[in-house]
């Protein structure tokens, strides 16, 4: 069963001040979903150094993807995202995300039927919380969010971390639930005004964009995906092996069937299938000496991923990977990272 909880979107517990563990304010909203904390769930065992999430790393036969949790699946599975990661990458994040498409999209909003009552606005793989604390604050008028994603773990901290204001000052609510992106139907987004995600299209299959596609055209709201990845990277100073292990990584975000930099351009075509305007703008990090910390995680997942996929590149890529890390902890490191934020204008079909 479905298990959903509204609470009013609480200010107090804003990015920054998210606990590596809930403390008892925080386990009562949801107690029933606590994760276990014999092992650090934070930590990836296979990988020292590493947190959880940072970057494709993982398990063998593992899925690296933030898909939304089945109803039959494990309940005490661990959290695939570490809090710690997803709080740290906020700030680039944030930074990065395409403004430019802002505009169209409260265009869009504004001129939405039953819009009289409010913005209802589902976020998918919505992680901690961050696409809502970036997007609510921007946008005007009483929102409610939708929270969907596999880990109640993560919905815990989505749910308190919310805002609780618009850009206007008007109030902002939050629902969590757990379910399956992949079976995403029109009736699932009955009465949405908006879906939106952050860094999720790269991690999902042709199938599963183009039912998010036919859901959205369905339920007639508008569509903000953003951070994408672009399948392109470039580190100053410049190393020979940069090319190399980015094809690898490549390769590697292809698995089983994902998308990985292909995903915006599948996801054009299959929105543009349903009749919506399709809008793609680029929303690189862009990563200096103040994010050496995110740096340093990212590296690791990056040459990691690539490892495992081409094992041969094993040797070169310890050396490589030793010096990228002296030179970020050094300062010398830059680093941009290509994504693509993508707005889909489906037509609206009428109102709620």
């Amino acid at each position: 069963m479905r298990k959903t909880t509204t609470i009013p979107a609480d200010g107090a517990h804003r990015v920054g001040h998210i606990p590596a563990q809930p403390g008892p304010r925080e386990a009562s909203l949801n107690a029933d979903t606590d994760a276990e904390t014999d092992t650090d769930p934070d930590m990836d065992p296979d990988t020292p150094g590493v947190i959880a999430g940072a970057g494709p790393v993982t398990r063998p036969g593992e899925r690296p993807t933030v898909r939304l949790r089945d109803d039959d699946a494990t309940p005490d599975e661990p959290p695939r995202y570490a809090p710690e990661w997803l709080q740290l990458r906020e700030p680039a994040d944030a930074a990065a995300r395409a403004v430019d498409l802002l505009d169209p999209l409260r265009i869009r909003l504004a001129n939405l039927p039953g819009r009289s009552g409010g913005l209802a606005v589902h976020d998918l793989g919505c992680g901690t919380g961050s696409m809502g604390r970036w997007l609510a604050p921007r946008l005007d008028g009483a929102q409610h969010w939708i929270l969907h994603d596999r880990d109640p773990y993560l919905l815990h901290f989505a749910a308190v971390g919310s805002p609780r204001a618009a850009a206007d000052g008007s109030r902002v609510t939050v629902e969590t639930r757990r379910g399956d992106v992949a079976r995403l139907t029109p009736d699932a987004l009955v009465g949405a005004s908006l879906v939106t995600a952050s860094a999720l299209l790269d991690v999902l299959t042709r199938e599963e964009i183009e039912t998010l596609a036919a859901a959205c055209a369905g339920a007639g709201c508008p569509a903000l995906l953003t951070l994408s990845v672009a399948g392109r990277v470039d580190l100053t100073p410049h190393d020979p092996l940069d090319e190399e292990i980015a094809a690898a990584f490549n390769e590697h975000q292809r698995r089983g069937g994902l998308l990985g930099p292909d995903a915006v351009t599948v996801a054009c075509e299959a929105f543009a299938a349903h009749g919506a305007t399709v809008k793609v703008h680029p929303s690189p990090w862009r990563l200096g000496p103040d994010e050496a910390a995110l740096t340093e995680q990212w590296l690791r997942g990056w040459v990691g991923a690539a490892v495992e996929q081409r094992p041969e590149l094993a040797a070169r890529a310890e050396k490589y990977l030793a010096a990228r890390l002296a030179a970020c902890a050094a300062g010398e490191l830059r680093v941009t990272v290509h994504h693509n934020d993508l707005l889909a204008l489906a037509r609206p079909t009428g109102g709620a």
